[in-house]
């Protein structure tokens, strides 16, 4: 009954009592965890703790799913990539909200993208996580685990050394900032509406060129992304934002909020990748008139 929403726990052992949903609101209900990372499970954690407690019963079925995905595919992370001797998970339902946080202590997943792919900063790394299919164990993992749990939620945080990427799902925006108080390893929140109408292959749908193949063969990039403070995008950030879009059928260019770019820019993507890789569609969007203008001048 609990499990069905129909009655509502309070306390613990002993101390236990029940009452009708009316008679007693639900505000917060937390679950905290800690593991030694020695032959962790994520599926099975997560049975575990749907066992054990009502936080993450009674959930709208595409709720429950996304949980899921997003939940077990961080987990996994954390335990196959971080190298920390132990991991934090914490679930947490109020009112209206679920979330989940997955904390570790290990080497971060930032500096980790960057070593194995032997980037220059951080900020390289993150650009290329945001592309998707971004992974440093290439032979075990797709890398398509945090691109599509960060568009899976509400709200989707990851921090790691000094830095902290935002994405909200809501305002369809993403946020980069450099913290004061650095964390050591990788922080994950995950935050999504107890109410989403979100479905888990909506989500991927979005990043198919055909529906009818599951395939992640398409991807979108927020070029303001790469910028770093310039107005005119030069040629080398142009060969930033093409690294890795071979994997993939279709790119979806987006110009949001970027005035304008340079010849070399343009050239670089609309005449020089596509005359060596016609079989990737570039689509530019939100095109600015400039921006429009030296497009329009390779083509």
């Amino acid at each position: 009954m609990v499990g069905e929403g129909l009655l509502r726990k309070g306390g613990t052992t002993i101390n236990a009592f029940y009452a009708l949903p009316e008679k007693f609101p639900l505000t917060e209900n937390v679950i905290k965890r800690k593991f030694k990372n020695a032959d962790l499970d994520e599926s099975k954690i997560f049975n575990k703790l749907q066992e054990q407690t009502a936080v993450i019963k009674g959930l709208k079925e595409n709720v429950s799913s996304i949980l899921f995905y997003a939940f077990t595919e961080i987990l996994n992370n954390a335990i196959e990539h971080s190298s920390s001797k132990y991991i934090e998970i914490e679930l947490k339902k109020t009112s209206d909200m679920l979330s989940f946080t997955v904390n570790d202590f290990g080497i971060g997943v930032f500096r980790n993208i960057m070593k194995k792919r032997k980037l220059n900063s951080e900020m390289e790394a993150i650009q290329d996580l945001l592309k998707g299919k971004t992974t440093t164990q290439p032979k075990a993992h797709s890398g398509e685990g945090i691109f599509f749990t960060s568009k899976a939620g509400d709200l989707f945080i990851l921090e790691s050394f000094g830095y902290r990427l935002r994405i909200d799902n809501d305002l369809d925006d993403f946020f980069i900032e450099k913290v004061k108080d650095m964390k050591k390893g990788t922080k994950v929140c995950f935050s999504i509406s107890l109410n989403s109408k979100r479905h888990l292959n909506d989500i991927f749908k979005k990043f198919q060129t055909n529906p009818k193949e599951p395939a992640f063969d398409k991807t979108k990039i927020t070029v303001r992304l790469y910028t770093m403070g310039t107005i005119y995008i030069s040629r080398s950030q142009a060969r930033r934002i093409l690294s890795g879009l071979t994997k993939y059928k279709e790119v979806i260019l987006d110009f949001d909020k970027v005035p304008t770019i340079g010849q070399a820019f343009a050239d670089e993507i609309f005449r020089v990748f596509k005359q060596n890789h016609p079989e990737v569609l570039i689509k530019p969007i939100n095109m600015a008139e400039p921006v429009k203008f030296m497009i329009d001048r390779t083509e």
